[in-house]
């Protein structure tokens, strides 16, 4: 089944409920994948991104593994 085939069973299955609650959730569920597609930044979290894009092109960066240290003793301190 391609992608418009399941989308028209959907929208048919959809069309037939007539559980409010049970759309509800459908309606959640698609509202939850909506916000996980897109992620709204300040202007200073896009400069950041963008300058730390570049510095990684650049080889500036931490590896994973360092970085992953650093938060375990952020996490532990109090």
């Amino acid at each position: 089944m391609n992608t418009l085939d399941l989308k028209q069973e959907l929208i048919d299955r959809i069309s037939r409920i007539d559980d409010v609650d049970f759309l509800n959730a459908i309606k959640t569920i698609l509202d939850g994948k909506k916000k996980e597609s897109f992620i709204k930044l300040t202007n200073d979290q896009e400069k950041e991104l963008l300058k730390a894009s570049e510095e990684g092109k650049k080889g500036i960066f931490i590896p994973q593994t360092e970085m992953d240290k650093k938060v375990e003793v952020w996490l532990t301190r109090k």
